[in-house]
């Protein structure tokens, strides 16, 4: 059995006068969610033993603002290609992964995490509020019934947490700043 869990970056800030979308940051909103994400993670005990994460600086950001709240630094792999990538490359990076790995985050950017839940999940209650909208720094884990990360295939694991920051604190939500 594997665990992958998904973290869609936090909420950055357009206001930031940036050159390129890459290097946009998080604004103060983002960095709330992703630390009481980080701190739901710690009180469910999540634990993970590799993480795979994009280089833009607001996945940076939102990792700085993680480990905040969980209460301990965990270092990721740096990987470029998750940087706007498809589900269908997300999947690639999932069946490379290491064996050795039984519990997995990975953090990036949509749409491609929210179509890779869609597309590795099957049906049920949360894959439906999947389905219907994964906000920033929304974490979404799912067991899959495999030894080996390469034999992960669509419509096969259970999706067994949702956690969007507006289900801890309602201020996180859409329309408050």
């Amino acid at each position: 059995m594997k665990t992958l869990t998904l973290l869609r970056h936090a909420k950055s800030s357009w206001d930031d006068p940036v050159t390129r979308d890459f290097d946009r940051p998080l604004n103060a909103k983002g960095r709330r969610a992703a630390a009481m994400i980080g701190r739901q993670l710690q009180s469910q005990a999540f634990a993970f033993d590799h993480i795979l994460a994009s280089p833009a600086i607001r996945v940076m950001e939102t990792l700085d603002e993680v480990w905040n709240g969980y209460g301990r630094r965990l270092d990721p792999i740096w990987d470029k290609a998750l940087y706007l990538a498809s589900a269908a490359s997300l999947l690639d990076l999932v069946h490379a992964l290491p064996d050795g790995a039984d519990h997995v985050l990975m953090v990036g950017h949509n749409p491609g995490l929210e179509d890779l839940v869609l597309d590795l999940t099957i049906d049920g209650e949360l894959r439906e509020r999947a389905e219907d909208k994964y906000p920033t720094a929304t974490v979404a884990q799912m067991t899959l019934p495999i030894d080996h990360w390469a034999d992960a295939q669509s419509h096969s694991a259970t999706l067994v947490a949702f956690i969007r920051p507006r289900d801890l604190d309602p201020t996180l939500g859409p329309d408050t700043p």
